[in-house]
């Protein structure tokens, strides 16, 4: 039986088989913790017939796990340097795929599509590089792939945002665009002890369950997500003075902006961190007229 790739002893080994030296600008950290791993595929409640969709590989860590228990395994890796390292380390994984690919640029659609046919669901599981956690997440979800959702290892701190409540800290546009998409939980807290090299801060676990329907109804998703994120322009300010200042010709349609308020029952006085996803979606509503 050959030996987890996840210890401190095998990925230093593989490391130096390869010569391979830490990037840090493509955010890598090797997790080296065999449990963290299985606890976090656990959380993936993935089936016999599941595929599962993972970005970063690094060296194959996480991948084992979950060529071990996945029907069909596809990893996106842009670092060609890793590409021979997990052709190695993979091996004996007939059921794993690697594609050389920036997921950002990739047509994820049409690889679940032909890679997956014919499996019960797909997950996505994976340690998101920290650097461009946000905008993989966000592609993940705007795209609307036939995914059951997604388990994810990322800062902690982006973590807390994305299941942020209204008037918390935390709470602000990426909470909502997530909470729209999906339920939102952080499911463990990983200490940056398992990593090698070790990052400066802690990470978590999030899992995301795609809802059927949105939560709240928009006529125009687009233009939702801009209100949302222009309510938290500048989070001291009033909603009314973040959307005066970051709707198109606000300050000539104040007045509307008012009566759009009005409409929605939303005092201009308020905060954008205090409104709910609900809230929004009735200001959202409201506005859309005077926009369009």
């Amino acid at each position: 039986m050959h030996k987890d790739i996840a210890t401190p002893v095998r990925t230093r080994e593989i490391l130096d088989k390869y010569g391979f030296s830490f990037k840090k600008s493509l955010g890598q950290n090797f997790l080296i913790d065999t449990n963290i791993l299985n606890r976090i595929v656990d959380h993936a409640e993935l089936k016999e017939r599941s595929g599962a969709i993972e970005i970063g590989p690094g060296i194959g860590a996480l991948t084992e796990q979950l060529a071990k228990r996945a029907e069909k395994v596809v990893a996106f890796e842009i670092d060609q340097r890793l590409l021979p390292i997990l052709e190695d380390t993979l091996s004996p994984y007939p059921n794993v795929k690697i594609i050389h690919s920036d997921v950002l640029k990739a047509d994820v659609q049409a690889v679940v599509e032909t890679e997956f046919a014919g499996l019960e669901d797909v997950m996505v599981v994976a340690n998101l590089p920290y650097y461009v956690t946000t905008p993989i997440l966000m592609k993940l979800l705007e795209e609307r792939l036939p995914i059951r959702g997604i388990v994810c290892m990322l800062q902690k701190e982006v973590a807390d945002r994305i299941s942020a409540k209204p008037s918390t800290k935390e709470y602000g546009s990426l909470s909502i665009a997530v909470q729209y998409y999906t339920k939102a939980e952080t499911v463990m807290i990983v200490p940056k002890t398992v990593f090698m090299p070790q990052p400066n801060v802690d990470s978590a676990v999030i899992r995301l369950t795609l809802h059927d329907e949105p939560p709240v109804k928009v006529t125009d998703e687009k233009f939702f997500f801009f209100v949302t994120r222009s309510s938290f322009a500048q989070r001291r300010k009033t909603i009314l003075n973040n959307l005066t200042s970051q709707l198109p010709d606000g300050k000539q349609k104040k007045e509307d902006i008012l009566a759009a308020l009005k409409q929605a029952g939303i005092e201009e006085s308020r905060r954008g961190e205090t409104l709910s996803i609900e809230e929004f979606a009735c200001l959202s509503e409201a506005l859309y007229p005077y926009f369009h």
